[in-house]
């Protein structure tokens, strides 16, 4: 893997571990889901709103590229 791939998997894996808790302390505090049902909710919700980014091979060199849902478009990250 190259650096720019590392880096997009550990963005991807930080946005997505900081909604994942957020939602599942919104989920736990303001629903009346219990057990198991909080964490999947969580984990569905979470992996719809993380944006998504990816490392990709142009004619100027590896480029970090995001895409998210409440951006319009594909954003250059470097």
């Amino acid at each position: 893997m190259t650096k720019l791939q590392v880096r997009a998997f550990l963005y991807q894996l930080g946005c997505f571990a900081i909604l994942f808790i957020s939602i599942q302390f919104l989920v736990a505090k303001y629903t009346h889901l219990t057990g198991l049902w909080i964490p999947m909710t969580a984990f569905v919700i979470g992996t719809i709103l993380a944006p998504k980014f990816q490392a990709v091979k142009t004619k100027d060199g590896e480029k970090l590229f995001m895409k998210w849902m409440f951006i319009k478009g594909i954003k250059d990250i470097t």
